[in-house]
């Protein structure tokens, strides 16, 4: 209801004040992706500093592509996105982005005094001709792609490699994001882990180059899974975790915080683990849209977000981890419980040795067997075919006895969940593909 409230209202100050857009921030993100008080703090920051007045109106959506699409037929004019890597690399060779204006007068470039150095390299790796992304968008919140797990089920041993995926010893016990670029990175990471070993491929070339040879080697191996997969989940799969109803789950980094704290309360032992073969490393960033009418506002949106202490309240809320990586943001996440890890890719030479949660900051040496993934352009039909396939070859009865009890579990869990709204890491998750 109060989403519901809050879209009319906005709905009705578009309308209102059509004649007056330059006043007017139209924001489209992720959804409970945001601390919301944050927003009426950047209207009243933004009129402090620019002495112009300027009102948000913040729609959400779920999927990428639904977002892309609003954008791409150019009859929405909003001013901030925040897509994922691959949608951003999409829109950039697409021509539907506009570039970042740093020019903040007396106001510090906050985006420059705290992005993450690692965050910066990623969006260089997003390129179309002489054009990257580091000129177009700005990191937000970003993770690994790995294996949550109950340490009393399951070696850890055995997740050293993705194979674990066909491992009889935990038959109808692995849950699986509905991604299907996730599942295929991951997979074909470890289809040609020996020649990524031997160095005739490199993880860049084999996320960034589709071919419908890797595609039908996937399918191949995720065919022989079934037997061991209870079932594709876009969101259900951690609360499933917790109940101890999975042993294994293909996850996001940021869900598994979310999960590994959530089971403590319940005397469930949670942790989290990248496989030796490699995985990917994904980030949503904010971008301006082609079609934006009130760019100004918008950059200044952008690097308000970047102040430290705004990103350790984003980070706080949704359970993600920011690309921040100003000394305030380590400092913050400081936990003398875990032992000392090298963080220089991301906080710089004095992290070399810093006691935080591996979880949410991976240390340098898994960092480096990672790689992002890259938008196909047309061939991502290929991968949306197999998926499909798969999908369909694989949906047993287990999966449906599952989905029906994982549906009356979420009505329970999302009331527990809304009344217990701030936990350590944040209480919700984000689709996403």
């Amino acid at each position: 209801m109060k989403k519901l409230i809050s879209f009319l209202a906005a709905a009705l100050m578009v309308a209102a004040c059509s004649s007056d857009r330059e006043h007017i921030l139209k924001v489209y993100n992720w959804s409970d992706y945001i601390d919301e008080s944050l927003i009426g703090e950047f209207e009243q920051w933004y009129e402090e500093q620019t002495g112009e007045p300027v009102k948000i109106v913040y729609q959400v959506f779920d999927i990428n592509e639904t977002m892309l699409s609003k954008i791409e037929k150019g009859k929405e004019d909003y001013d901030v996105v925040c897509p994922s890597d691959y949608i951003i690399e999409r829109m950039l060779r697409s021509g539907l982005l506009l570039p970042l204006d740093r020019n903040f007068g007396e106001i510090p470039d906050y985006i420059e005094g705290s992005l993450s150095p690692y965050i910066v390299d990623c969006l260089k790796e997003l390129k179309t001709g002489d054009k990257d992304a580091s000129d177009y968008a700005v990191g937000y919140m970003w993770g690994t792609t790995g294996f949550l797990y109950n340490t009393k089920y399951v070696d850890p041993e055995d997740l050293r490699t993705w194979d674990v995926l066909r491992n009889n010893k935990y038959a109808g016990k692995i849950f699986m994001k509905d991604s299907a670029r996730d599942i295929y990175s991951q997979i074909i990471i470890y289809l040609k882990r020996d020649e990524l070993a031997a160095g005739t491929v490199t993880l860049d070339e084999l996320l960034a180059t589709p071919s419908q040879e890797n595609v039908d080697l996937v399918e191949q191996y995720l065919l022989q899974t079934k037997e061991q997969v209870a079932g594709y989940e876009a969101d259900f799969g951690k609360d499933q975790m917790t109940q101890e109803r999975g042993w294994i789950s293909l996850n996001w980094s940021g869900d598994a915080c979310w999960a590994i704290d959530e089971a403590k309360t319940v005397g469930v032992d949670l942790d989290y683990i990248v496989p030796d073969e490699g995985a990917t490393v994904w980030f949503d960033g904010w971008v301006i849209p082609k079609y934006a009418k009130n760019i100004k506002a918008a950059n200044y949106f952008i690097n308000f977000m970047c102040k430290p202490e705004n990103a350790i309240r984003n980070a706080e809320e949704i359970g993600y981890v920011s690309a921040c990586g100003a000394p305030e943001v380590l400092e913050y996440f400081r936990d003398s419980t875990y032992d000392p890890i090298n963080l220089t890719y991301f906080f710089g030479a004095e992290a070399d040795s810093v006691r935080i949660n591996p979880v949410m900051y991976p240390e340098q040496s898994v960092i480096e067997r990672c790689g992002l993934e890259h938008d196909w352009g047309d061939d991502s039909e290929m991968l949306i075919s197999m998926w499909s396939r798969v999908k369909g070859n694989n949906a047993g009865v287990m999966t449906y006895i599952i989905i029906a009890a994982v549906l009356a579990a979420l009505i329970l869990g999302i009331v527990i969940s809304r009344r217990n709204k701030k936990n350590r890491h944040g209480k919700y998750s984000k689709k996403r593909r």
